[in-house]
C-alpha cells in the first residue's frame, strides 16, 4: 500500500490481521500518531511508515515485538526522546529513523545484541555519542546532521565490521582516534546476516543514502566524518583501511600533510579532504590509487607541484581551488623544477609593463616634435604653406555645401 495518496489516520482495520508479517504504509500522507496496538501484530517482521505526516512520540512498545526486524519511520515529524531502557530491542536489526525532530540523548543500550543498521539522521539529537553496549553486529552507523559533541569514542574502534560510519555535520571535536583503522570498513564475514546485510546495503543506496556524490560508487563501504569541528593531523594508520571506498574529512580544522600511507587505500573512490588547514605536497603516490573518481583537496594551504598521470589527469580545477602555493595542471600556474613560478610571472608582467610605457612616451613625443616642426614650416610664406592652405580651404568650402 506504499506510494499511493492515503490520508487520515491509521485505521484500526489492520489490527486484526494477527498473522501479518509485512507491512508497508510508506510515501501517503497519513496523519496522527502511530497506533500503541502495533504489538498486537506478533508475527509482523517488516513495519514500513516513513514519508508520512505522523507526529508524536515512538512507541515503545515498538522496540520489545518479538518478530519484528525492520522499523522504517523515516520522514515524518515524530518528537521526543529515544527509548532509554529497553531489554535488548527485541529481534530488531534494521532501525531507521531518520528526518524527524526526535531530541535528548542516544542511549547506550540503542545498539541491541540484534542491530545491524541504525540511521538516526537528520533529526535534534545531542550529547555525546554514546559508548554503546553492545557493537557485535553493526554494520551501517548513520548520525550525521545532529547536535552531537564531545569527541569521537574509541569504543567505536571495537566494532571491528562496520560497513558505513557517518558521523557528519555535528558538533564533534579532538582528534581522530587512530584506531579507528581497527574497524574494518569492509566486508565480513557469516552467512545469513552477510546475505541480510548485501540487501540493505543496496536498499539504502537506491533509495536513503546520500551523502557521497559526484561519482558511482561501486560499493558504500566508507567513513564520513566531515562538517565537525575535528582538529589534530590525518592519523597515519587510515592507509590500513584497504576496503574503504569513500573518505570524508572535508570542513573540520585538520591540520599537518595527506600521509603517505593514503596509497594503501586501492579501492577507495571518493577523497574528500576539502575546507581545512593541511598544508605541504600533495603525495605523488596518490596517483596509484587506480579507482580513484572523486578527489577534493580545495580550500587548504598545499603547496608544489600537482601529480600527474592516470586519473588525476581527469580532475579539474575546482579538486584543487583555494591553494594558491600549488602549481602545474590544471592551474595556471608554471612549476620549475619543483617549485612555482608566480613570482617570476609577476616579474616579467612589470618588465613588458614598463617596456610599453616608455614606447608609448617615445611614440608621443616623435608626434609632437613632427607637428611642431610642421606647423613652423607653415608659419612661413613658401610653396609648401600655400599650397597647405589651398587645400584646408577647398576642405572647408566642401563641408560647407554639404551642410547648406
Amino acid at each position: 500500500m506504499d506510494n499511493n495518496l492515503f490520508t487520515g489516520k491509521i485505521g484500526r482495520g489492520l489490527q486484526s490481521l494477527r498473522s501479518l508479517i509485512m507491512l508497508d504504509i510508506s510515501n501517503n500522507n497519513l496523519s496522527g500518531v502511530i497506533p500503541s496496538w502495533f504489538d498486537q501484530l506478533q508475527d509482523l517482521h517488516s513495519l514500513q511508515i516513513s514519508n508520512n505526516l505522523l507526529e508524536g512520540e515512538v512507541p515503545i512498545s515498538l522496540f520489545n515485538m518479538s518478530s519484528l526486524q525492520l522499523l522504517a519511520l523515516s520522514a515524518n515529524s515524530l518528537s521526543g526522546d529515544l527509548p532509554q531502557a529497553i531489554s535488548g530491542y527485541g529481534a530488531l536489526k534494521v532501525l531507521l529513523l531518520r528526518d524527524n525532530n526526535l531530541s535528548g540523548v542516544i542511549p547506550d543500550t540503542l545498539l541491541g545484541k540484534n542491530i545491524i543498521v541504525l540511521d538516526l539522521r537528520n533529526n535534534r539529537l545531542s550529547g555525546n555519542i554514546p559508548e554503546f553496549i553492545n557493537t557485535q553486529y553493526i554494520r551501517i552507523l548513520l548520525l550525521r546532521g545532529n547536535n552531537l559533541t564531545g569527541s569521537i569514542p574509541r569504543r567505536l574502534c571495537a566494532v571491528r565490521s562496520i560497513h558505513l560510519l557517518d558521523l557528519a555535520n555535528n558538533k564533534l571535536n579532538g582528534s581522530i582516534p587512530s584506531c579507528l583503522r581497527n574497524a574494518s570498513l569492509g566486508l565480513g564475514r557469516g552467512g545469513y546476516i552477510r546475505r541480510l546485510f548485501i540487501i540493505i546495503t543496496f536498499f539504502l543506496w537506491e533509495h536513503l543514502y546520500d551523502a557521497y556524490r559526484g561519482g558511482n560508487l561501486k560499493l558504500l563501504f566508507g567513513l564520513d566524518l566531515s562538517k565537525n569541528e575535528l582538529s589534530g593531523e590525518i592519523p597515519i594508520e587510515f592507509g590500513d583501511l584497504r576496503k574503504l571506498h569513500a573518505l570524508n574529512l572535508s570542513h573540520n580544522n585538520l591540520s599537518g600533510v595527506i600521509p603517505e600511507s593514503f596509497s594503501g587505500l586501492k579501492n577507495v573512490e571518493s577523497l574528500d579532504l576539502s575546507f581545512n588547514r593541511l598544508q605541504g605536497q600533495i603525495p605523488p603516490q596518490l596517483t596509484e590509487l587506480s579507482n580513484l573518481e572523486v578527489f577534493n583537496v580545495s580550500y587548504n594551504n598545499f603547496s608544489g607541484v600537482i601529480p600527474q598521470g592516470k586519473q588525476f589527469n581527469s580532475f579539474d580545477m575546482r579538486s584543487y581551488i583555494g591553494n594558491p602555493l600549488l602549481c602545474g595542471q590544471p592551474t595556471d600556474i608554471r612549476c620549475i623544477g619543483n617549485t612555482f613560478q608566480e613570482a617570476d610571472y609577476g616579474v616579467e608582467a612589470v618588465e613588458n609593463t614598463i617596456d610599453m610605457v616608455s614606447f608609448y612616451w617615445s611614440f608621443v613625443a616623435a608626434y609632437i616634435t613632427i607637428l611642431l616642426g610642421l606647423l613652423a614650416s607653415l608659419s612661413f610664406d613658401s610653396p609648401w604653406s600655400r599650397v597647405w592652405f589651398y587645400i584646408v580651404d577647398a576642405l572647408v568650402h566642401k563641408v560647407r555645401k554639404l551642410l547648406w
